[in-house]
């Protein structure tokens, strides 16, 4: 038995745009975003997908891409999950900077072992900070020690694990399609496992904003394929352009 999975990165944020770092702060989608998000639902209609499950983060830009992706596909009805396992990664007291005049300050080399080294973390949030999620009701009900101040790439892969295999694997048991909509590097902590990418590898991977990413799995969840719907090369161009960001 084949098992579909549909991965979506959320569409482009207003800090995407402006090439801050967003973290877990709560941002909106631009107008591009926006119609990213109903062009990832265009696409899985097309491709003739069943999706009959959502997951997303708490996070405001994955949530409202994910209402715009369902409204597009007529089916606002699916049932909901929603975790902070699926949260962006948190850049600590990077959160709300901009990437370039960061670099500018740290060093570029800095700056990209802070953004894409797998076990290397930003400067941590200081508890008193009021970007900490200890002062955000959402994560009230969370112990405090699971709250990150910071998190590299592996902190994001050790949390997220747990939602995979205790939430999302039962409904692909169950024969459910489940579509996830999450963030850049809550996808590739996902991606990593599935596909068995290296740590030194995970490095390059760039998820694009908005364009679904399927995967085929076997029985034991292994990938039998896996592709991004629509027009490839527009999927390579958009992970491209996430790649170069730290860079503007």
């Amino acid at each position: 038995m084949t098992h579909r999975l549909i991965l979506l990165r959320h569409g482009q944020s207003t800090w995407n745009l402006e090439n801050l770092f967003t973290g877990w702060t709560d941002v909106g989608l631009t107008d591009q975003g926006e119609e990213e998000a109903r062009e990832s639902g265009r696409l899985i209609v097309e491709e003739g997908l069943d999706p009959d499950i959502l997951h997303t983060s708490v996070l405001v830009r994955a949530i409202s891409t994910a209402e715009l992706t369902l409204e597009e596909m007529g089916r606002q009805y699916l049932p909901v999950r929603r975790s902070w396992r699926l949260n962006e990664r948190h850049y600590g007291a990077l959160q709300g900077l901009n990437k370039k005049e960061t670099a500018e300050q740290h060093g570029a080399e800095q700056v990209l072992l802070w953004r894409r080294s797998y076990d290397v973390s930003p400067p941590p949030l200081d508890p008193a900070d009021e970007r900490h999620p200890r002062h955000d009701p959402r994560y009230r009900d969370l112990p405090p020690d699971l709250l990150p101040a910071t998190e590299c790439l592996k902190d994001v892969v050790v949390r997220m694990l747990p939602y995979w295999h205790d939430t999302i694997v039962p409904d692909l048991l169950a024969g459910r399609e489940p579509l996830v909509v999450a963030h850049g590097n809550s996808i590739r902590a996902l991606v990593k496992h599935l596909d068995g990418i290296s740590d030194e590898e995970i490095v390059d991977l760039n998820i694009p904003t908005g364009v679904p990413l399927l995967y085929e799995l076997d029985d034991s969840f292994s990938p039998v394929s896996s592709r991004y719907l629509g027009n490839p090369e527009a999927a390579k161009a958009a992970a491209e352009a996430v790649a170069r960001q730290a860079g503007r």
